[in-house]
């Protein structure tokens, strides 16, 4: 098992229950590939460096979980089609 960080930038102009189901999602998305949450990290509503979708603001959140090597593949893909995720970055961390 792999330690793995996903980063989710989620649409800002929905409502908070909207955005806790996306980050649910997420979850749920971890597990259905044989991943488990170790962590939740909501980084709050930033400004984004550039304009996506004519947003310029959005919330972030951080998702640490540990996997096989074949799971972030799998995540990315699901993630490429949800709605309300305007970015998402899945990173190996390193064991340090």
């Amino acid at each position: 098992m792999n330690k793995y960080e996903l980063a989710v930038v989620v649409n800002a102009q929905i409502e908070d229950e909207e955005r806790a189901a996306v980050v649910d999602k997420c979850k749920a998305l971890i597990e259905r590939f044989g991943g488990t949450v170790t962590n939740v990290d909501e980084a709050g509503k930033k400004r984004l460096a550039y304009e996506i979708q004519k947003m310029r603001e959005a919330y972030y959140y951080f998702i640490q979980f540990d996997a096989e090597a074949t799971a972030p593949g799998e995540i990315e893909q699901r993630m490429r089609i949800m709605d309300n995720v305007l970015r998402y970055l899945c990173v190996r961390q390193d064991e340090a």
